[in-house]
């Protein structure tokens, strides 16, 4: 095999893959529907994209190619449906990592909410504190610049990710569940399936399993053995004590575990759910054998994952965090660590829903999460990979919310509204194309002070 092409080649779970085989020193190439600061630091590393459905761009020889394709891509896709027809070997996204993770020491972080912040930090804990890792993640570490690690340690963190079942490719040492919400509910159907799909992935893991306390898994669905964790409460194996709020909005906070108590973790990131991330991703790297020390110091110095309660203005008089939040428990999370961290200011939040599908079934859900907030802008529906709904819009979260104030807004009239907007502390929200207004919105901000 020489070449290795992607159909979906800028999403973050396929560029991470992409990254791995350029490295790996076979040629890389692909397709994405639309450019993106993801495609256009491919093509800098020199991967070439292109962003027309054209087989032309496909290399030639079937033999030689591997293709490598995204779910989230229709079926109706001519170059996927050529490389189907005319002999080429033709894997998705879930089954590539699985092969890559196989025959290493695998790490993984599953859930609903969670993961991509959670196995970030893992990656990080081994990059600092022991001999290295590989990592596939789901987001950009700010502390590395990329979604891709790699380390000649046999050791490989990975993001599980439940979308059409494809952390059930992965079969890792040791995981953590962070959460097992209703999602993705046009593949699953409903929540038993999506609980059903966790238990298999559970029972997957051979050595440990780091389970958020409360996730219906039991030692029946699983031969690996059990630790629980959670924010606080004390019936959890792993769990905060003595937790103290800075005024910079960074936790402290001392680790009740099996071996003991680790003293003055500070949490490098912002709000109450990153303390909780930081407790599965200690769980997992002292199961894993680290020193508690290291341990430690390296959640310390973790800058997060880009978009995952982003700082990028943060004062007394003016603050700007943007987040990935995309359901409704993610949202309230965030709103409410937010809320949390900056007491007594207004804090108003932008949120652009993702996927049709995900807004009918969780508008009210939504329209609670968002209705913590003292103002919200709504945008329209970022569609994805979805055609739209009957009767299916923003309004169905916007005439929910009730004690927010509330304005809705086509994406590109935000820049303007805000130009002349009273902000004090302003959050971003959402998985779809809103990461592209971040810093607009930030350059809009600090030309006010």
């Amino acid at each position: 095999m020489t070449d290795v092409y992607f159909i979906g080649i800028g999403g973050i779970g396929m560029s991470a893959i992409a990254r791995y085989f350029k490295f790996k020193g076979l040629r890389v190439s692909g397709y994405d529907r639309t450019p993106s600061p993801l495609t256009d630091r491919l093509q800098a590393e020199g991967i070439e994209v292109h962003f027309k459905d054209d087989v032309s761009c496909i290399p030639e020889d079937a033999s030689e190619t591997l293709v490598i394709y995204t779910p989230a891509v229709p079926d109706t896709l001519e170059e996927l449906k050529y490389v189907r027809e005319n002999g080429y070997h033709v894997v998705k996204r879930s089954k590539a990592l699985g092969e890559i993770t196989a025959g290493q020491t695998c790490l993984a972080v599953a859930g609903t909410h969670g993961k991509t912040t959670t196995s970030t930090l893992i990656a990080h804990i081994l990059t600092e504190g022991a001999n290295g890792c590989s990592a596939f993640l789901g987001g950009i570490s700010k502390n590395y610049g990329t979604n891709l690690l790699m380390s000649h340690t046999p050791t490989v963190v990975a993001e599980a990710d439940e979308f059409d079942r494809s952390f059930l490719q992965l079969h890792p040492a040791i995981a953590a569940i962070t959460s097992m919400d209703a999602d993705h509910l046009d593949i699953y159907g409903d929540l038993a399936h999506v609980q059903e799909a966790f238990r298999t992935f559970a029972s997957q893991v051979s050595e440990t399993l780091i389970l958020k306390l409360g996730c219906p898994v039991s030692s029946d669905d699983t031969g690996a053995k059990i630790f629980t964790y959670h924010f606080d409460k004390p019936e959890a194996d792993f769990h905060s004590v003595n937790l103290r709020l800075a005024e910079d909005g960074h936790y402290t906070y001392d680790l009740s575990y099996p071996g003991g108590v680790l003293s003055d973790i500070r949490v490098g990131t912002l709000g109450w759910v990153n303390v909780e991330n930081s407790i599965a991703a200690a769980a997992v790297c002292l199961c894993y054998g680290m020193d508690a020390q290291k341990v430690k110091k390296a959640i310390g110095s973790f800058q997060g994952a880009v978009r995952r309660l982003d700082e990028h203005i943060n004062t007394k008089e003016l603050t700007y965090i943007d987040d990935y939040a995309h359901h409704p428990a993610e949202l309230s999370a965030a709103i409410t660590s937010i809320k949390e961290i900056f007491p007594g200011r207004k804090v108003t939040g932008i949120f652009q829903p993702h996927l049709y599908t995900r807004t009918r079934d969780f508008a009210e859900q939504f329209s609670l999460a968002l209705d913590r907030l003292d103002k919200v802008v709504l945008l329209d529906i970022y569609p994805a990979r979805e055609e739209p709904l009957p009767g299916v819009s923003s309004e169905l979260i916007f005439n929910g919310i009730h004690h927010a104030e509330k304005v809705m807004l086509k994406k590109d009239e935000l820049l303007d509204y805000l130009r002349n907007e009273p902000v004090d502390v302003l959050c971003t929200f959402g998985a779809g194309d809103i990461d592209r207004l971040v810093e607009p919105i930030k350059e809009i901000l600090l030309a006010r002070k």
